[in-house]
């Protein structure tokens, strides 16, 4: 019987039929993906082709293919049968598929990006994490937006960052933050070199594609050290089952992690009932990301629209806040209008979710730059690291408010700690260069910065920093050099001044600070101070910490154990200045 069943090429139909199923099944994951088609077609044509394999192996018996065409096997006389010369040419079509399918393969598991999202659940031991990475530790990179179109690109981002955010509440997982993760958005790289640069064990992308209410969200776990997937799964669901499809993908990732299971916090986090409440809200958030002048004036757009689809959806209200206290900050508009109305905001947010861990981030600023409330700055951070232990941007702004009040250690641990969650923001290295600075470490500040200027050339105020570190180690010369090389005018010429008087050249000095005052007072007031406390003039130095009280100006938070001010530090009038603004002598 066996070898009825080779004479006939029944074993050899059934190896092509095998290999043909499977390249037909790969190319069809491709082709619905990129057709944006439900996830159920993929099993439709798993099902066909299953069905067909036995039909193959009948017809394939029954059959023979001869000169004149296709007979009855019975109809043929063994002595006019060209089997054996089918059965080769059968072989050499098996041997080009075949190479096709390793190919395939070899490609899927040395290039992770292009493997497939399939729909199967695996749970394989967790191997070696790169150099230097925790084994429970993760990088969610932006997924990416597969819409027709290519204009769901803040969807795909926003439910990036949710996803990380609820990530972030589980203590024993360490999760990197936003900045690292999205600075690999569209690059392409090598899943395993992103691993080693973020020091992350693991890695959660996925892609989106979203047409009207309907949304189809493909996820994948991946193991950084070998590229191979521990869990992947795909969703068809309705923007209002949003929240339900970022909870199944994170508890997912725990189970694959062998986490601790996630707390109430994930169920009772803020959910808008208006499904386009939320996506105005996630357009909010892509442009407040941007920063610029128009960008944050289409946040402020996009979340009053959230908020007035649903009144009762605290995020479009803490955004709302953030919103308004970028604004001010960056003298978009008036400063004590912007956080006035980032106050308002981010009160209504914190009495609608007391657990929202961006109202708390948007109080304790408010508190800490405008109001110069340090012990409510302090509490509103520290609620936040509770809520979220390793959200990086609540250890920046907590060691920044511990920076205020002095206490330099502290803050130097948590600059540190939000390093280490999100290793490749600049601001986090600036952050703690600031702290090293008012430690004595003015070398290792210099050092923090230049990594800050290697991730973000382009950024203002570390050229001036990095200055300010080398005339602390006692060298204008070089302090000038990097004075020279900084970007933004304001911060330039204090750098000038600076460095001028350290070089005794009075003269360039004084031109660089009366340049400064001219085009720059209304904002600039502290940094005018600075000038001329380092300068040794410390009746100037006062009259301007005097107008910078007046103006509510937000460098006076960065006053105690500022080592610009160290000339004035003995001088009656310090103390006096740092009672009235509530800092401990």
């Amino acid at each position: 019987m066996i070898a009825e069943l080779k004479r006939r090429n029944v074993v050899r139909v059934a190896v092509l039929y095998a290999l043909v199923a499977w390249l037909t099944l790969q190319v069809a994951e491709v082709l619905f993906g990129v057709l944006d088609l439900p996830a159920w077609t993929s099993k439709l044509v798993f099902g066909l082709l299953a069905l067909g394999f036995p039909l193959a192996l009948i017809f394939s018996w029954v059959y023979e293919l001869t000169p004149e065409g296709l007979k009855r096997e019975h109809e043929v006389e063994r002595d006019q049968s060209i089997t054996r010369t089918t059965g080769r040419k059968i072989n050499y079509l098996i041997g080009a598929l075949a190479a096709i399918a390793i190919a395939m393969m070899i490609a899927q598991r040395f290039v992770p990006r292009a493997a497939p999202a399939a729909t199967a659940q695996t749970h394989a031991p967790v191997a070696r994490p790169p150099a230097g990475a925790a084994v429970k530790s993760i990088a969610v990179l932006p997924f990416a937006d597969m819409s027709a179109t290519k204009d769901q690109e803040y969807f795909a981002d926003g439910l990036s960052e949710e996803l990380l955010n609820l990530l972030a509440k589980l203590p024993e997982l360490q999760v990197i933050g936003r900045t690292s993760s999205f600075q690999f958005k569209g690059r392409n790289e090598d899943l395993r070199v992103i691993g080693e640069k973020l020091h992350v064990a693991h890695i959660l992308e996925g892609s989106v594609r979203k047409s009207g209410d309907k949304v189809r969200i493909t996820a994948q776990l991946i193991r950084a050290s070998d590229g191979s997937h521990l869990w992947s799964e795909s969703y068809d669901r309705k923007l209002d089952d949003i929240f339900a499809v970022q909870d199944d993908i994170a508890g997912e990732v725990v189970k694959a992690l062998k986490l601790t299971l996630l707390d109430t916090k994930s169920a009772t986090r803020s959910r808008a009932t208006d499904p386009e409440a939320y996506n105005l809200a996630l357009q909010g958030r892509f442009f407040l990301d941007r920063r610029g002048k128009e960008d944050t004036a289409r946040a402020v757009e996009y979340f009053t629209q959230s908020r007035a689809r649903d009144p009762g959806y605290a995020p479009a209200w803490a955004g709302l806040s953030m919103a308004y206290v970028w604004q001010a900050n960056a003298g978009f508009i008036p400063m004590a209008d912007g956080y006035r109305l980032a106050r308002e905001a981010a009160r209504k947010a914190l009495a609608l979710d007391p657990q929202l861990v961006d109202a708390h981030l948007a109080m304790g600023w408010i508190q800490q730059v405008s109001d110069w409330d340090w012990d409510g700055a302090q509490a509103s951070f520290r609620r936040a690291l509770e809520l979220e232990p390793g959200n990086a941007n609540a250890l920046m702004r907590a060691g920044n408010s511990a920076l205020a009040v002095g206490r330099v250690s502290e803050a130097l641990d948590l600059a540190s700690r939000a390093i280490q969650r999100d290793p490749l923001r600049p601001a986090y290295y600036h952050n703690y260069a600031l702290a090293l600075l008012r430690a004595g470490r003015a070398t290792d500040a210099e050092t923090a910065l230049r990594k800050a200027v290697e991730l973000d050339p382009g950024g203002p105020i570390r050229h001036m920093l990095i200055g300010e570190s080398l005339l602390l180690q006692g060298k204008p010369d070089a302090a000038l050099r990097e004075m020279q090389e900084e970007k933004d005018e304001g911060w330039r010429l204090v750098g000038l001044a600076l460095a001028h008087s350290a070089l005794g050249q009075r003269d360039e000095g004084d031109a660089a600070l009366q340049a400064l005052k001219d085009k720059y007072a209304g904002d600039s007031a502290y940094q005018i101070a600075q000038a001329y406390a380092f300068r040794g003039e410390p009746d100037m130095a006062f009259a301007w910490l005097d107008r910078a009280y007046d103006q509510r100006d937000a460098g006076l938070s960065e006053i105690k154990a500022d080592p610009l001010m160290r000339g004035i530090m003995r001088d009656p009038r310090y103390a006096a200045l740092l009672r009235k603004l509530k800092l401990p002598a």
